[in-house]
């Protein structure tokens, strides 16, 4: 699904820690840390965060994001995080970069009161990207190849950014990477009485059986973790199609391995699509244009997708159990979600990957 509930990490159990800014006081952070002039401020949407659009009368457009307070208590990981948008940047790639805050610095622990007790909230003022998001994009072979493309040269740059704190993305217990998908078996009991029951159970034992074995031969990366349609922003270009003009939320990064990006954006972009196992062949082909898999990675692929499409589902309806006043909200795309993943699931994995792989030979072939 839609990582409306990306972070599920202790923001579950905080009840206050999202912030809740006002107008006046988002005005007056950003002049007091940024000396800038708001003209127009928009609220943009976040599950666990507070984001805003941010004009400036100076000229420039922004976009501010205040950390949950959670969160925020773990800076270093946004260092690397903010780091790693701008060494992106420096490499070609459209993702944001930080302004430096009057003291120079990329982040700023605020104190603030958003109507229970002052709390403390890491802020940041982020470059706005063009583009609306690929979600609203029309899915076309091209921009799947373009997709496919893009989210593999990512990885290899990530690999090569060096920092001092790198460590801080093992996440051991992150329970978003795909490394720990075993971790959603806490979570069964919520599927209890749902034909799904026995589908996500199926997978995670297959992802023990079939993935924990090989993954030895998978290639170690930095994953951005979150590669979703809503998280990839696309301008139209000259050719009336479309091309990737922003790369969005770092919030997800993890170490992790290639195969992991390749599976998260193959299950993203099949939820956008009106024939969703047509979405892997050009996918994959644009993937392997920059890093082919090898026969462990490709062995693993149709179990991983499966397996991201299992998290989306379990942890969102774990949120709804925690935020029932948000059920509409978190479950947009689960929905979509359960229908994907069930018929992935009866095609099985040697008609989807004969789907895949054929098609991208195919679309390799062509260009």
């Amino acid at each position: 699904m839609h990582d409306y509930v990306r972070s599920l990490r202790s923001i579950m159990s905080v009840k206050h820690s999202k912030p809740n800014l006002s107008q006046s006081q988002v005005v007056e952070l950003v002049k007091r840390l940024f000396r800038l002039t708001p003209s127009e401020i928009r609220s943009l949407p976040s599950y666990d965060d507070q984001n805003f659009c941010v004009t400036a009368v100076e000229g420039g457009k922004y976009v501010l994001k205040i950390m949950n307070s959670e969160d925020s208590k773990n800076p270093t990981l946004f260092e690397v995080q903010t780091y790693a948008m701008s060494f992106l940047h420096q490499n070609g790639l459209p993702a944001q970069t930080a302004l430096p805050t009057t003291s120079g610095q990329l982040m700023s622990l605020e104190e603030i009161d958003c109507g229970y007790g002052c709390q403390k909230y890491l802020v940041r003022l982020l470059t706005y990207l063009p583009g609306t998001t690929i979600s609203k994009a029309p899915l076309t072979p091209q921009l799947l190849f373009e997709t496919g493309k893009t989210a593999a040269r990512m990885d290899k740059i990530l690999q090569e950014m060096e920092h001092p704190h790198l460590s801080v993305l093992q996440r051991e217990k992150f329970i978003w990477s795909l490394s720990n998908v075993p971790l959603l078996e806490a979570y069964i009991n919520l599927f209890d009485g749902d034909p799904l029951h026995e589908v996500v159970k199926s997978v995670i034992h297959q992802y023990k059986t079939s993935v924990i074995p090989k993954r030895s031969d998978f290639r170690k990366c930095v994953n951005h973790g979150d590669f979703n349609d809503l998280n990839v922003l696309v301008q139209p270009d000259e050719s009336d199609s479309h091309r990737i003009s922003g790369i969005l939320d770092f919030g997800d990064m993890n170490s992790g391995y290639y195969i992991h990006e390749l599976a998260i954006a193959i299950t993203y972009m099949m939820m956008e699509h009106p024939k969703p196992i047509e979405v892997g062949g050009p996918l994959l082909a644009g993937w392997e244009s920059v890093l082919p898999l090898n026969d462990a990675e490709r062995d693993c692929l149709y179990v991983l997708v499966l397996s991201r499409f299992c998290q989306s589902l379990v942890l969102a309806r774990h949120a709804v159990t925690l935020h029932p006043e948000n059920e509409e909200y978190l479950m947009i795309s689960s929905r979509n979600g359960v229908h994907f993943l069930r018929q992935l699931w009866e095609l099985g994995k040697e008609q989807v990957e004969k789907v895949w792989f054929q098609s991208a030979a195919q679309f390799s072939e062509r260009k």
